[in-house]
């Protein structure tokens, strides 16, 4: 079963119409806030403000994106756990949320009791590329290669403890225990000129940035993450096919509220996610980049899932002592 099959699961009701009227017994007065402890214009902030749009066009008042960025995502993140308990102020974050506990020793607030999942928006997965000078044209080859040099090849990252570095280091540790050294930029296209150089020969990227390298055959695209091969990059197999057994990785998207937040106000916010992210427009556009859309998410589906990727990921973390830079 697809993992957003697991999460759609129950949550045909979510999908159900609703009229203005209905909404605005459980909706705030006023504009609503969607907090992304992102920069503007980033792989984060552009869903978000394309749902935000979408969803301003049914909802009571206008849905207003805000970035709020600083320590990570932690300055965002704390504003949203402080915010009035009124589904007026909500959080839109990403595998982020989930790895914050394992990153920093203190944070002005718990990550699980503080927030309220209301809805999973969807996935990205991430393609493992290679300068073409390097000596692996496969993922075995590669894994056979980092295994006969163990700490002599440097891999690239978009930041250090971020879902890219995250997967990476997952790899190497589900693909028997690999060494190479981790060189973290800020941004993926801050570390593209360094791969393409040959300097940092190996980067695991998101689908989307790294594909318009696999096409243009500046890079060599080795692996996607995904379960099964995707019709964007149908021949390009996964990391389970290269011979790493049970590997799955993505960066994913996910609204959050305070939590104590009405159970009628979180099934509102839930309603009007999944209502927007089953428009053809909207999931056209998150196509596009690459996100594979969920629309029948429930805030019940929402905080299993987040509950299993803490669980995947803080072991990691901390194995491979990451810390925030």
């Amino acid at each position: 079963m697809q993992r957003r099959d697991i999460l759609g699961l129950a949550g045909a009701a979510a999908l159900t119409p609703f009229a203005k009227p209905a909404l605005a017994q459980a909706w705030p007065s006023g504009p609503g806030r969607l907090i992304v402890p992102f920069a503007a214009g980033g792989p984060t902030d552009i869903p978000a403000r394309l749902l935000a749009d979408e969803m301003s066009k049914f909802l009571p008042a206008r849905l207003v994106v805000e970035n709020r960025t600083g320590s990570g995502v932690v300055i965002g993140t704390d504003l949203v756990s402080k915010a009035p308990k009124d589904g007026q102020t909500i959080l839109y974050t990403t595998i982020a949320h989930a790895c914050l506990r394992a990153l920093f020793d203190r944070l002005p607030f718990d990550p699980v009791a503080d927030f309220t999942p209301t809805t999973y928006i969807g996935q990205i997965p991430m393609i493992m590329l290679v300068n073409k000078d390097l000596p692996a044209r496969t993922l075995p080859e590669l894994i056979d290669l980092l295994r006969k040099n163990p700490g002599k090849y440097d891999y690239a990252s978009s930041g250090n403890g971020g879902a890219v570095h995250l997967a990476s280091e997952l790899f190497l540790h589900m693909a028997g225990g690999l060494k190479a050294n981790h060189i973290p930029f800020r941004g993926s296209s801050a570390a593209m000129p360094e791969v393409l150089s040959g300097r940092i020969p190996i980067m695991l990227d998101v689908a989307a940035a790294a594909l318009p390298y696999m096409q243009r055959g500046e890079l060599r695209a080795l692996a996607i993450s995904t379960k099964e091969r995707m019709p964007y990059a149908r021949d390009l197999p996964t990391f389970i096919e290269g011979g790493v057994a049970g590997y799955e990785a993505y960066t994913w998207h996910m609204a959050l509220v305070p939590s104590g937040t009405p159970a009628a106000t979180v099934q509102a916010i839930n309603a009007a996610f999944n209502r927007a992210l089953s428009q053809d427009s909207v999931k056209n556009r998150l196509s596009d980049l690459t996100m594979d859309v969920t629309t029948n998410s429930t805030p019940e589906s929402a905080a299993r899932f987040l509950a299993a990727e803490m669980a995947k990921w803080e072991p990691i973390i901390r194995a491979a002592g990451i810390k925030p830079n």
